[in-house]
């Protein structure tokens, strides 16, 4: 069944948003396409309507074709919780933890799923996009690989190697990947991609001939530049960037292992807004109206993290001036006055003392609630998902930010500290606005129309620039 796979170069290349501005385009071609990561790491996590959780950009592309998001789009997901260990998720569900070291003796394990749900897909759809992870220039990697040609191999899928032009050194990274890789590996490669060009394109025209000639790989085009991918979901924590609008200021604490930070998305493309995604060792500015305590991998872990900053001090000092807090998921967690974890669920077993801003305690355990939700929140219908571990009650719950259908959350007594487990509340034009209105600011409406409308620009770009005719005729190779 016709498939390709965009590979890249290196990390952060743009082959998230190659895939999803191709799949819009084989959709708006009357192809039924779904999209594909065999193995992602990321802490940015969609849940999904069959109960499991994928990657966040797995689901922006599903949303580019048309589909509802399901876990066999991305059948594995490594979720850091340390600097060398995260929990692994095989078709939407947590089967092990493993520090990197180990996670080899699983690789043959995780391949039969991956294929295995990548079948599934090939099913039921003309064409599957798949994206790669990293490189496959990583050759160190390569025994057991199942992300990047390991897959390609084991599943016959031709592959289009991305370079990022951005970087510099754009011939270097194409002519060294064929350099580095097995023959066999190198001759599932049909051709490459240069992404993310500034200025003319014409005026790399020898070096993408260089590339040709030395590679013997087919070119399918220079990608200029896209603007607006900033208002596509970022799924990378290094993707995190301040928005440019003024007004309302918004704080947001990068947590160490911040999960689902796309919460904030929407706030960031209202122009009477003002983001601030603050960094480890920047105090919280004073002058800030609004502070989010986002969701993590690791709640006790990145409880801790934020007192290493100091802004557990920066909160109490924001909170006496009359400023706002707002926790989600983990962060709703961290505000209470303790988070028990007699299983070591999150980390070692034992309990430890919240920032004590919502009298709230906190009990952790293994198992994960994955659902998606709807309900009312401040008077208005919102809709969304929880991803997490434990349970919080208190005698703030009694006055819970939102029913979707069950009580969820607590609200301070003066009404100014908020914790909730519901991702994704934002989205919904309605809920953002009454929520920006009682800080005293204005919303602008049509938000999820943006994001279709650039995914339809993308299209439009990629239709302009690159090869789509050759591409989608490598699929049936």
């Amino acid at each position: 069944m016709p498939a390709f796979m965009i590979q890249g170069t290196g990390s952060n290349v743009g082959k998230s948003m190659l895939v999803a501005g191709l799949c819009r385009a084989a959709r708006r071609r009357g192809i039924k396409v779904a999209p594909f990561k065999p193995q992602n790491m990321s802490n940015n996590a969609a849940v999904t309507e069959d109960g499991g959780e994928i990657g966040r950009a797995q689901a922006l592309q599903a949303r580019a074709c048309g589909l509802v998001p399901i876990t066999d789009m991305n059948p594995v997901l490594l979720k850091p919780e340390t600097d060398t260990g995260a929990q692994v998720i095989l078709q939407g569900r947590a089967i092990a933890r493993a520090e990197a070291r180990d996670y080899a003796a699983l690789k043959p394990r995780l391949l039969q799923g991956v294929l295995d749900s990548f079948h599934r897909l090939q099913s039921g759809h003309d064409l599957v996009i798949v994206e790669g992870a990293g490189s496959p220039a990583e050759i160190n990697l390569r025994p057991r690989d199942i992300a990047n040609m390991g897959f390609a191999r084991a599943a016959g899928v031709p592959v289009v190697l991305a370079g990022d032009i951005d970087r510099g050194g754009v011939i270097a990274q194409i002519v060294g990947t064929q350099a580095v890789l097995d023959p066999a590996d190198a001759a599932m490669v049909k051709g490459f991609l240069i992404n993310k060009f500034r200025g003319d394109p014409r005026l790399f025209d020898d070096g993408y001939h260089q590339i040709e000639s030395r590679t013997g790989w087919r070119g399918f085009g220079v990608l200029p530049w896209f603007p607006d991918a900033h208002r596509l979901p970022a799924e990378d924590a290094v993707d995190l960037r301040a928005a440019t609008g003024q007004g309302l200021h918004v704080v947001c604490l990068t947590l160490s292992r911040i999960a689902n930070f796309d919460d904030l998305d929407p706030m960031a493309a209202e122009p009477g807004v003002r983001l601030t995604m603050l960094g480890p060792g920047r105090p919280i500015p004073g002058d800030a109206d609004l502070v989010v305590i986002p969701g993590t991998k690791s709640t006790i872990g990145d409880l801790g993290f934020l007192r290493d900053q100091g802004w557990d001090v920066d909160l109490i000092a924001h909170v006496r001036r009359g400023g706002h807090v707002l926790g989600i998921c983990g962060g709703y967690q961290m505000l209470g006055k303790t988070i028990h974890d007699p299983q070591g669920a999150d980390g070692q077993a034992g309990a430890v003392s919240g920032l004590g801003l919502l009298d709230v305690e906190t009990t952790m355990s293994p198992d994960k609630r994955l659902t998606r939700i709807a309900g009312t929140a401040l008077g208005q219908p919102v809709a969304g998902y929880e991803i997490h571990m434990g349970r919080s009650q208190g005698p703030d719950c009694a006055r819970p930010f939102a029913c979707i259908p069950d009580p969820d959350g607590a609200i301070s007594p003066d009404g100014r500290i908020i914790g909730t487990y519901l991702h994704g509340l934002f989205s919904d034009d309605r809920f953002r606005a009454t929520y920006l209105s009682r800080l005293g600011a204005a919303s602008q409406p049509g938000y999820e129309a943006g994001v279709d409308q650039v995914l339809n620009d993308l299209a439009d770009h990629l239709q302009a620039h690159l090869d789509l005719d050759g591409l989608f005729k490598l699929a049936h190779r």
